[in-house]
């Protein structure tokens, strides 16, 4: 019973991976399409889910939503010292880190 219950929780939870596999293969065409259009309110929604799928993805694969949050401020960490070029062109990756680290207070 035992052995049958826990093989039925990893199937499904194998199932659930794919399904976020998916998940994110059809937001990102989502965000595609609307940037075709044009559409902010589309642009939005698709970016939110993908955002959303990624943290759950994560969740799923026994990564916590603090330990995605520390490992992404370490990458903006890392691409403003390796002076990526959306931080000197724009400012974007400092300016992602600044609004993550206020968002925390």
């Amino acid at each position: 019973m035992f052995t049958d219950r826990l093989e039925s929780g990893i199937v499904k939870n194998i199932k659930v991976v794919e399904w976020l596999k998916a998940d994110l293969v059809t937001s990102l065409a989502a965000l595609f399409k609307s940037m075709l259009r044009g559409s902010e309110d589309l642009i939005l929604d698709a970016l939110a889910s993908l955002m959303i799928t990624c943290y759950i993805l994560g969740r799923r694969l026994g990564i916590n939503f603090p330990r995605l949050d520390l490992k992404i401020e370490e990458k903006l960490r890392q691409s403003i010292a390796e002076d990526h070029e959306m931080e000197k062109w724009y400012g974007d990756i400092s300016n992602l880190l600044n609004y993550l680290s206020e968002k925390k207070r």
